[in-house]
């Protein structure tokens, strides 16, 4: 009678273990789980290095002349005569730089990852460039957007139709901004998942 009382106890206690999870075999680690998003961390960031710089690239060597001129004028356009697109090629450089300043600590997380305080400051610098590209990809391309409409009521001309290399090497700097807008959207997440299985 003790023996099967002890028996039943056993098999309770074990089921109450496998429902709770503990006892499963079959169960991924959590360290298994947070270095697999630290690996994907890892590539992200450097995908958005590549885009946030290629972005600052194409706008800050973005100029165009126009063949034809007077003799007091010629027609030049340069990415640094709108103060938002300087903006823009400032704010991407500058996500550029911490992106590759934060691949130290990504490359940690992936040797330790249970690490927490470097997480948490990750995401806060994560979110704080997130704003920052944000901002300056907003602004450029409501300038892109003028470019190519124009406004008639405020009597802003179109100059898309004479600058045209000029409007297609903005307009393709801005996928870049908003791809790394995507990513790190992604990276924040990603941070945040693994700080909640830390």
């Amino acid at each position: 009678m003790r023996i099967s009382t002890s028996l039943t106890s056993n098999r309770k206690m074990k089921a109450g273990a496998l429902e709770l999870g503990e006892g499963s075999k079959t169960s991924i680690p959590r360290g298994g789980v947070n270095r697999g998003i630290s690996i994907l961390d890892f590539i992200l960031r450097l995908i958005t290095i590549i885009g946030t710089l290629g972005s600052a690239i194409a706008m800050g060597t973005t100029n165009e002349t126009l063949p034809f001129f007077t003799q007091f004028t010629q027609f030049r356009a340069e990415y640094d005569d709108l103060p938002t697109f300087t903006f823009f090629v400032i704010a991407n450089s500058i996500v550029s730089g911490y992106l590759v300043l934060s691949l130290p600590m990504s490359i940690l997380h992936i040797v330790r990852s249970g690490a927490r305080a470097s997480r948490i400051v990750l995401i806060f610098f994560d979110t704080a460039m997130l704003a920052l590209l944000t901002a300056a990809a907003s602004a450029a391309s409501a300038i892109v957007y003028l470019a190519h409409k124009g406004n008639a009521q405020a009597n802003w001309f179109a100059i898309c139709q004479q600058f045209k290399s000029f409007c297609e090497r903005i307009s393709g700097s801005l996928i870049g901004s908003f791809g790394g807008i995507i990513l790190f959207i992604l990276l924040v997440l990603l941070s945040a998942v693994a700080l909640s299985r830390c």
